[in-house]
């Protein structure tokens, strides 16, 4: 508690000491079968019933990139950056190829994707890492 030159008294938060911890605890390791699980989830909640449109398809991807990010913070992953991008194209037949780059920590960095496919449309999902978690749809 502190005062002001008003003399009315003042709650100031609690400073909390740094850690130093700079990995993930083992049993907060990241987890892809579970990380896959929600992204299938979030897709599919979000893309059922919909017919590929080139000018709804940036909006899906942000609404699908949000909801993925919320759902992977709410597995309790606390030390890991999230890095999410979504493509989602018209199916024709044709081939794609999509690729990333980071740094990698192979004692706790990991990746997860799922791939949702219909005869219309598809959305890939690169990996997702860890440290530098990349949902990539």
């Amino acid at each position: 508690v502190s005062t002001q030159s008003t003399g009315e008294a003042v709650e100031l938060a609690p400073v909390a000491d740094n850690s130093y911890i700079i990995r993930p605890n083992f049993k907060d390791k990241f987890k892809p079968a579970v990380v896959k699980d929600a992204i299938q989830e979030v897709v599919s909640e979000h893309l059922k019933d919909k017919n590929y449109d080139p000018e709804q398809a940036p909006a899906w991807c942000k609404t699908i990139t949000e909801a993925v990010k919320e759902r992977v913070k709410q597995l309790g992953m606390d030390r890991y950056k999230l890095a999410i991008n979504v493509v989602i194209g018209e199916q024709r037949g044709q081939g794609i190829k999509v690729g990333c780059r980071c740094f990698w920590d192979s004692d706790t960095d990991n990746y997860a994707q799922h791939l949702y496919l219909t005869t219309l449309c598809f959305v890939l999902p690169p990996p997702s890492v860890s440290s530098s978690i990349e949902v990539w749809f």
